[in-house]
């Protein structure tokens, strides 16, 4: 065969591999990846709604920056409103194969308790998101499996399930089964199904909204999030008011004793 052939048969034989479908690992692996950014820093508003509609508005300061090759994110959530809860703070570290991280700070105590893991599950202060949402999942706790492709609010996204390896990992996270849908375009999570221990449909995330903060990494951050308990009738959204790419971001705001700074 020709030096010209071979190398022609070359080049679409990488060609096709460049362009081959992702595996179901590779897609989780790329939708983790879409939300590393450098650094970052804003403000949220969380709404909570009760069964009755009726509402609870907090403001949160919220900072993340990476560590480590990118291998650990460190996060700071603080709360500035209302008055009752002002000071609160979270602080996480999340690693992408070691246990997480997780300090909480109550002003009225003057006290840092760390978050075991058994209490991950439990509602993050009285909201539908849990202590776990506020960490990226080790991906090295699920088996995951590809389900058909569908279309959330225009997006054309993999549906993605996962399943806990074990039922202290099922425990810790507060499911049983969660079924993502991952943007095939920019691998981020678009809509997300949690089903309870005993399998049944518990909560549902929307994404409503979605900023590339980093053009350069193709790195994003959800705008407008929704999480609804469809067993008790009550949500919660979570609005970013304010966002900024700040991969200079101090490395102080990071530590228990920022934490308690008040």
């Amino acid at each position: 065969m020709r030096p010209f052939v071979i190398s022609l048969l070359l080049s679409l034989t990488l060609s096709a591999s460049a362009h081959a479908e992702p595996t179901t690992l590779e897609i989780v692996k790329r939708a983790e990846l879409a939300l590393k950014v450098k650094g970052v820093q804003g403000i949220n508003t969380m709404i909570i709604i009760d069964e009755k509609g009726r509402e609870r508005v907090r403001k949160i300061a919220q900072a993340a920056k990476l560590y480590d090759n990118g291998e650990t994110e460190k996060r700071l959530i603080r709360f500035l409103e209302p008055a009752d809860i002002k000071g609160t703070g979270l602080l996480t570290f999340n690693y992408e194969e070691a246990e997480d991280d997780l300090w909480l700070y109550m002003p009225a105590l003057r006290k840092t308790r760390r978050i075991v893991s058994s209490e991950k599950a439990k509602n993050f202060m009285g909201s539908e998101f849990t202590y776990a949402d506020m960490t990226p999942p080790s991906l090295n706790e699920f088996t995951f499996n590809r389900l058909e492709d569908q279309e959330v609010n225009g997006v054309a996204c993999f549906q993605i399930e996962w399943i806990p390896i074990d039922q202290d990992i099922a425990d810790e996270n507060g499911f049983s089964r969660r079924v993502t849908f991952i943007g095939q375009e920019d691998f981020v999570i678009r809509r997300s199904l949690y089903y309870d221990l005993d399998g049944d449909f518990h909560k549902e995330l929307i994404v409503h909204a979605v900023k590339e903060l980093d053009p350069v990494n193709k790195r994003y951050r959800a705008l407008r999030m929704e999480m609804i308990n469809h067993q008790n009738g009550r949500r919660s959204l979570l609005i970013t008011e304010k966002l900024e790419f700040t991969p200079d971001i101090k490395d102080e705001y990071f530590t228990t004793r920022y934490l308690e700074r008040e």
